[in-house]
């Protein structure tokens, strides 16, 4: 018989932490989730939109780097999360807008708050991968290797 991961679940009924999620568990969905946000693509697409509306060619030009066939990809996924509304507008050119929900604005919040901080914390983050005779490029290709 299992024991319960912490006293929150203490006579939890297992629907209740099913519906919850575990993301420790290599099956449990909400890794798809978590996937969709934290992708650096996600992220970005989160903080841009918690500005305002934006088209599609806008949010383009906002992310620097982002391919549109990554970018669409990005979007459909945070929309099939609940996250980003996408409004199509039937006129000539087509007008596509996208949003944040309700929800995809506290995502928003949460992943801006690690911007921040990764932000705010570079000139450490750099000065280890000076110690380890790093650039930023080398450090990005280290990590890309399986």
């Amino acid at each position: 018989m299992s024991q319960p991961r912490s006293d929150h679940e203490v006579g939890e009924p297992l629907s209740a932490q099913l519906a919850r999620g575990d993301l420790l568990a290599s099956d449990c969905p909400s890794r798809d989730v978590l996937k969709h946000l934290t992708s650096r693509w996600g992220v970005l697409a989160l903080i841009v939109l918690e500005r305002r509306v934006h088209r599609f060619s806008e949010l383009r030009r906002a992310i620097g780097g982002v391919s549109e066939r990554m970018l669409a990809q990005t979007l459909q996924q945070l929309e099939n999360d609940g996250m980003v509304a996408r409004v199509a507008y039937q006129v000539v050119p087509p007008h596509v807008e996208y949003s944040l929900t309700p929800l995809g604005r506290e995502a928003a919040e949460k992943v801006r708050e690690l911007a921040d901080w990764i932000e705010m914390s570079m000139p450490r983050i750099s000065a280890h991968w000076d110690k380890a005779g790093l650039s930023s490029q080398a450090a990005e290709e280290r990590d890309a290797t399986p």
